[in-house]
C-alpha cells in the first residue's frame, strides 16, 4: 500500500494526534520514535512491553525523550486484569472484590496507591476502572472486573476509584460505555447486543458513569456494543448518538473519549479498522485505541491515512478531527501539571488488607460451621478447575490459591483440570475423576473460577465433594453458585493477593 507523504503538515499531525498505538517489545522501536516526532501523542502499553518497574520507568523515559508530554496508557485494572504484574499476578484485588468490602474510602485508597506506582513507572493514563454493572450472570467478559450487579454501589464506587487514582496524577478512563454489563457476548469475539429500554439503561447502565463524570473523570471508553434502544444500527463506539448526543450533550461530559481496541473482532469483523476508526472519529471518539493485537508501523500508517483521506473526501469534517486532537492534547497538558503523590501513606499491604476483607467465608448447609473450620495442617492437593480465560485477562498472568499455599504449606501440590471434548456433564466427570486419582489420600482444595458459567466444572465439583465431602472449594470468579463444600470461600476475584487471602484462611494464619 503506498501512503500519503509523512509531513508535518497539521491535518496528518491532527490524524496521528488522535491514535493511540500498541507496539511490541520492552523498549521503544525506531518508527515509534519516529512518529511521535511527527505527532503521534499516545502509547499504549501492554503486558508484553513490561519486564519490571525499572525497565518500564526506563521505556517510559524513552519516550518521553522523543516527546516530553506523550501520553502513556495502560491497561491496567488491578485484579484479573493487569499489565504491571502480569507475570505474577496483581497486589491489588480488583473491582467486584473492592465492592464486596463496599468501602468507598478503602476503594479510593487502593485506587491511589494503583496509582502511585504507575505514575512512578512513567504511565499517566489507565484505561480503569470498569464501571460496567454486571447485570447479566453469565457475562464471559465483565464478570469480576465490575464492581457489582448492583447500580448505587457501582456508581459510587466508580467515583471512589476515579478520584483515588487522579489524586496520583494518573487520568482515569471509565469504561465500557454505555455500559457493557449486561451481555452475554464477548466483544473480543463478536458484536454484543443489549435489548432494554431507554429507560432501563438511564437508571442502571448510565449511573455510574453519571458518578464518575461528577467525579471528573479525564477519559471515557466507548464500548463495542449495539444498544438498539439508543442507536438500532450502529455500535456505540461507531454512534454519533451514543457519543455526542448521549454522552457529550445529554451528560454533559467534555473530557476525552477513547475507544476500545478496534482491531476487536466487534469493529474490525465488521467494519474494518480503518473505516471503524473514521466512523469513530466523526461519531465524536477522541483517540482511537489499536495495537492489542495490532502492534506495527504499517497499522499506524493505514489508519493515518485512512483519517487524512477521509478529510480530503469530505466524510470526515476537518474540525472534528482538529477537535479530537486538541481534546487528547488537553489530557496530555493535564498529565503534565497534574503531578503525582510521592507518599506511600497506605502502604504496600492495602491490597492485601483490602483482598482479606474482601472474603465471603460458608459452609454447605449440613457440613458444620465456618467457625469450627480446623485449619489444614498437612500439604493438600490443590485441583484447579480452569476455564478458558477471556482476552482482557489473558492466560498468561497465574491465579489460584496453589503458590501461596506452597508458600504456608511446604509440600503442597497441586495440578489443573479443564473441560475436554464431549458433553460437558461428561468432561466434568472425568475432571473429577482425575483429580481424585492424582490427590490420593491427601486433603483436597478445589480452586473454581465462575462455577455458575460452566457446567463442566459444577459436574467436576459433584465428583469430587461425591468421594471427598470435606473438600475445601475455593470460588475465584463471582460467587453466583450456591456455596458447597466443607468450607467454601469466595474471594471475588483472581488476584495474587486474593489467593493470599483465601490461603491464609486454609492454613490458619490469617494476618501473618
Amino acid at each position: 500500500m503506498t501512503t500519503l507523504a509523512s509531513g508535518t503538515d497539521t491535518l496528518t499531525r491532527d490524524a496521528l494526534t488522535v491514535l493511540q498505538p500498541g507496539f511490541t517489545g520492552t523498549t521503544a522501536p525506531d518508527w515509534l520514535l519516529r512518529r511521535l516526532g511527527e505527532g503521534l501523542a499516545s502509547v499504549g502499553l501492554f503486558g508484553r512491553n513490561i519486564a519490571s518497574p525499572g525497565q518500564l520507568a526506563a521505556l517510559t523515559a524513552q519516550l518521553r525523550a522523543e516527546r516530553d508530554d506523550v501520553l502513556v496508557a495502560i491497561d491496567e485494572e488491578g485484579g484479573d486484569v493487569t499489565r504491571l504484574e502480569v507475570r505474577n499476578g496483581s497486589s491489588f484485588p480488583g473491582n467486584h472484590a473492592l465492592g464486596a468490602v463496599d468501602d468507598v474510602e478503602l476503594t479510593q485508597q487502593v485506587a491511589h496507591e494503583l496509582g502511585r506506582r504507575l505514575a512512578a513507572c512513567g504511565v499517566n493514563l489507565n484505561w480503569a476502572p470498569s464501571a460496567d454493572v454486571n447485570s447479566d450472570p453469565r457475562n464471559p467478559v465483565i464478570g469480576v472486573r465490575s464492581f457489582g450487579a448492583d447500580t448505587g454501589l457501582a456508581a459510587r464506587h466508580t467515583a471512589a476509584y476515579v478520584t483515588g487514582l487522579q489524586s496520583a496524577g494518573v487520568a482515569a478512563c471509565t469504561k465500557h460505555f454505555p455500559g457493557h454489563g449486561d451481555t452475554a457476548v464477548d466483544s473480543h469475539h463478536a458484536l454484543p447486543r443489549i435489548d432494554v429500554s431507554a429507560e432501563v439503561l438511564a437508571e442502571r447502565e448510565l449511573a455510574p458513569f453519571r458518578a464518575a463524570i461528577a467525579a471528573g473523570t479525564r477519559a471515557v471508553m466507548s464500548a463495542h456494543i449495539l444498544v438498539p434502544a439508543l442507536d438500532p444500527d450502529r455500535p456505540a463506539t461507531l454512534s454519533r448518538r451514543v457519543l455526542t448526543g448521549l454522552l457529550r450533550d445529554e451528560l454533559g461530559y467534555d473530557g476525552l473519549i477513547v475507544t476500545d481496541g478496534m482491531e476487536m473482532r466487534a469493529i474490525a469483523g465488521t467494519y474494518g479498522i480503518e473505516r471503524g476508526s473514521v466512523l469513530a472519529i466523526a461519531a465524536g471518539a477522541d483517540a482511537i485505541c489499536v495495537g492489542g493485537g495490532l502492534a506495527d508501523d504499517a497499522t499506524v500508517l493505514r489508519l493515518r491515512d485512512a483519517l487524512v483521506s477521509a478529510v480530503r473526501s469530505g466524510e470526515l469534517p476537518e474540525e472534528r478531527l482538529a477537535e479530537a486532537a486538541d481534546r487528547v492534547r488537553a489530557l496530555a497538558r493535564w498529565a503534565g501539571t497534574a503531578g503525582h503523590a510521592a507518599d506511600d501513606t497506605h502502604g504496600t499491604e492495602i491490597g492485601l488488607h483490602a483482598a482479606r476483607r474482601a472474603l465471603t467465608v460458608t459452609a454447605a448447609p449440613g457440613l458444620g460451621d465456618p467457625a469450627t473450620f480446623k485449619p489444614l495442617t498437612e500439604p493438600p492437593y490443590v485441583a484447579a478447575l480452569t476455564p478458558v480465560a477471556n482476552i482482557a485477562v489473558g492466560d498468561e498472568t497465574p491465579w489460584g490459591v496453589a503458590a501461596e499455599l506452597i508458600h504456608l504449606l511446604p509440600g503442597t501440590v497441586t495440578g489443573s483440570f479443564a473441560a475436554g471434548d464431549g458433553p460437558e456433564s461428561e468432561a466434568g466427570e472425568n475432571a473429577g475423576r482425575a483429580a481424585l486419582q492424582a490427590a490420593g489420600p491427601r486433603r483436597i482444595v478445589a480452586v473454581v473460577r465462575d462455577e455458575h458459567r460452566h457446567p463442566w466444572m459444577a459436574s467436576a465439583l459433584d465428583t469430587l465433594l461425591a468421594a471427598r465431602p470435606d473438600t475445601v472449594v475455593v470460588e475465584m470468579g463471582v460467587p453466583q453458585a450456591a456455596p458447597r463444600g466443607a468450607l467454601h470461600i469466595a474471594t471475588h476475584g483472581a488476584a495474587r493477593v486474593c489467593g493470599r487471602a483465601a490461603a491464609e484462611v486454609i492454613a490458619g494464619v490469617m494476618g501473618r
